[in-house]
């Protein structure tokens, strides 16, 4: 097999297209798309989000220390796209999008309810690796659909059409 240097800033793909909703300390909500995000530990279970300074969410996960992982699939793809390209310091895209909201079960964070999976995570660190700063989720709960859990309460990912 003949191989050829690829680019390095994507070279852990596939990867799931996500969602990271948050709330200020204010009470105002945002989703940003995330590129870098993905389990870290498994007692306890942890995930990591890699967030750029200056992305308008970023403060607000600082600040508030927390956030949720919302997993999307293809039936998302326009709002996934739209909440990807546009910031929140420009209009309030949650409601451009018409994106329905539920309350976080342990977190002070918004779910976006339409989105498959929904992981409530409480930061317990984060280490800034040069772009981003990895911020370090301890899950608190996962919500999904219920016809993508089995009798022992795993997801049945394979049953999402993912993006």
């Amino acid at each position: 097999m003949q191989k050829k240097e690829a680019n390095k800033k994507g070279a852990l793909q596939p990867a799931p297209k996500v969602l990271v909703s948050c709330r200020g300390l204010n009470g105002e909500n945002n989703a940003l798309a995330v590129g870098y995000c993905g389990n870290c530990s498994y007692a306890p279970p942890m995930i990591m989000v890699g967030i750029v300074p200056t992305r308008y969410s970023y403060q607000m996960i600082k600040e508030s220390g927390c956030f949720v992982v919302n997993i999307t699939d293809k039936n998302y793809q326009e709002t996934f796209d739209y909440l990807g390209k546009k910031s929140r310091r420009d209009s309030d895209k949650l409601k451009d999008m018409n994106v329905k909201l539920t309350e976080g079960k342990i977190v002070n964070a918004p779910i976006l309810a339409d989105c498959p999976v929904n992981i409530e995570c409480t930061v317990v660190d984060s280490i800034i690796t040069g772009s981003h700063e990895m911020f370090i989720g301890k899950v608190e709960y996962v919500h999904a659909d219920a016809k993508l859990v089995d009798e022992n309460g795993n997801i049945k990912f394979s049953l999402i059409d993912f993006i």
